[in-house]
């Protein structure tokens, strides 16, 4: 074969795989993500008006939504990698997404699907039935499958794509412009969808607005399975999270085994691994690659008969490292509670003035915008301005750690939800000036550009924070792990979305005692949101306590290195 060939492919598929299966993948996964943040937007609006929801509910719906769009991609992984294959999740993906989208989108022009429209003149309003809330969870919840779905193997199917090459920094390189285009479609997906969509459902109605999403599954569907007979369909191997779960089983039928020092045992490894002996840490999972009787245990060749019942002592160590960094990442989880509040800003985002010019308004929906773009700036300003410049003046290499990276995010998050607050305390004092607390639908005298600071601060809190997370997991994790930083990262999402939803409940029932208004009122005008966000702040401050606590436990961060041997090593082995 030439030596100047870029991909090789499998033995049975040269001329398949590569850049241009690349584009359908990411096209695919792209117009996922603007459908589904598109149909996010402005939903709570859509709840409120069209199925007379109160905000408490609604936002509990909105976050379970959410959170389960960030965790069936953890449970797709799973099946993706040990049963059904990657191609095939993401196809599953891709029709149960689409068919969510279509029956949301027909509950915006089925009369029966909703409550009668409100009547202003006999002030009767209808709340929505047990059937229609029923059917309206069940089209939420189809698109939250197909979001799992086509998230979980999305990126991993991509790099499927480029397999073993003679030139290994060739392919390097080629998975390192992937991932770029990658995550550069999702950025763009999300500000489509906060823009675009978002202003065609303001001005348009639910049914155009809720028909674009409709269109772009459509599309990401057709162009995901047109191009099915040029993708690379690798065999697919043993998932992590089944080892994991396999050092858990074996562990216990082991559980008679002593782990004393000074037993003498012989441990189960990996051929050519550098891990001969497990670690000390967490001593009881090592009775998982005790091998008591070889004859028993093992085949001829040292292959393991009983996956169930003897583990490697690698993936007793991989499953040590993520039991080891649980608490650090649980830090991540409750910073996550401060981005789970999109539906709450965007009520106080509604009750402002949002006019650029006398004809021009914002849509409500497009101003978080503003945290994207402020976390791919923070990100490119740090790595060519501030780190340049810095080395230049120290003279020597400057960086942040990545768990001062993780501190500094969290110290964002703070001020984000403290200046939040205060924005809103000087909005409510306003609407009280004004005499508008009436009403729920009116506006303050009061520019809603001014949230476009706690939106920036929103977005640096998260890229700074989500970029060290990404950097201690890589760092800490053995190089078979590497993949599971943003699987990380998803679950801690999930899990804010739900602390997020609890936090609200909690909240919401205490304020209402003794017959009081909510502090999270559907009526802004009669609520407190700017205590509601002072407790978020103050949340977050105790978080920032308990992340030095969890990094002072951790110790200093050392770089796990495991010799793997090349079969291991290469880009899309078979």
């Amino acid at each position: 074969m030439d030596d100047k060939e870029t991909l090789l492919e499998s033995k049975n598929q040269r001329s398949n795989g590569g850049f241009k299966t690349m584009a359908f993948i990411i096209a695919n996964a792209s117009l996922e993500k603007a459908a589904t943040s598109g149909l996010n937007a402005n939903m709570i609006l859509y709840l409120e008006n069209e199925y007379h929801i109160d905000l408490v509910t609604g936002v509990n719906i909105i976050n379970l939504w959410t959170a389960a769009c960030s965790f069936l991609p953890v449970l797709g992984a799973f099946l993706a990698d040990s049963a059904v294959g990657r191609y095939s999740m993401i196809a599953f993906g891709s029709i149960v997404g689409l068919l969510g989208t279509v029956l949301l989108w027909l509950t915006t022009m089925i009369p029966q699907a909703r409550p009668p429209v409100c009547s202003n003149s006999t002030a009767e309003c209808y709340s929505s039935t047990t059937p229609q809330l029923i059917f309206l969870c069940f089209t939420l919840g189809l698109t939250s499958l197909g979001a799992g779905g086509i998230r979980s193997a999305s990126m991993a199917f991509g790099a499927d794509q480029f397999v073993r090459r003679h030139n290994k920094e060739e392919s390097l390189s080629a998975l390192d412009s992937y991932f770029g285009w990658y995550f550069a479609a999702s950025s763009l997906a999300t500000v489509i969808s906060l823009t675009l969509i978002a202003y065609i459902q303001e001005h348009l109605g639910w049914a155009v607005g809720f028909g674009l999403p409709v269109m772009f599954m459509l599309l990401g569907a057709i162009l995901f399975f047109s191009a099915s007979s040029q993708y690379v369909r690798g065999n697919d191997k043993s998932s992590l999270i089944t080892g994991f779960f396999q050092v858990i089983v074996a562990s216990y039928r082991n559980r008679h085994f002593s782990t004393a020092y000074n037993t003498n045992y012989v441990y189960h490894h990996k051929k050519e691994s550098a891990l001969l002996v497990p670690s000390d840490k967490l001593r009881f999972l090592n009775k998982a690659c005790i091998v008591v009787d070889p004859e028993k245990s093992l085949t001829a060749n040292g292959d393991v008969l009983d996956s169930w019942s003897l583990c490697t002592v690698d993936q007793v160590e991989e499953f040590k490292a993520v039991l080891k960094v649980i608490p650090l990442w649980s830090t991540g989880v409750l910073l996550s509670v401060t981005g789970s509040q999109g539906s709450i800003y965007l009520v106080q985002t509604m009750a402002m003035d949002r006019h650029i010019t006398s004809s021009f308004e914002i849509p409500g929906a497009s101003l978080p915008v503003f945290v994207v773009v402020s976390a791919i700036s923070s990100i490119v300003l740090y790595d060519r301005v501030i780190v340049p410049l810095t080395s230049r003046i120290m003279r020597r290499p400057f960086h942040l750690t990545s768990k001062l990276k993780m501190g500094i995010g969290i110290l964002f998050s703070i001020s984000t939800m403290s200046v939040f607050a205060f924005i809103e305390n000087i909005r409510r004092g306003k609407a009280l000036d004004q005499r508008v607390t009436d009403s729920s639908e009116s506006v303050t005298n009061m520019s809603a550009l001014w949230l476009i600071l706690p939106f920036c601060l929103g977005g640096i809190a998260d890229a700074i924070n989500s970029v060290g997370q990404c950097e201690f997991y890589y760092s800490e994790f053995p190089k078979s792990m590497s993949s599971i930083a943003s699987t990380l990262r998803e679950l801690s999402n999930s899990a804010g979305g739900l602390v997020a939803t609890s936090i609200l409940n909690i909240i919401d029932r205490i304020t209402t005692q003794k017959g009081k208004p909510s502090w999270i009122s559907s009526n802004i005008n009669q609520g407190h949101y700017d205590y509601y966000y002072l407790v978020i702040a103050c949340i977050c401050a105790v978080n920032m306590l308990y992340y030095l606590l969890c990094s002072w436990a951790y110790g200093p961060c050392e770089l796990v290195a495991m010799n793997v041997s090349p079969e291991e090593d290469e880009i899309g082995e078979e």
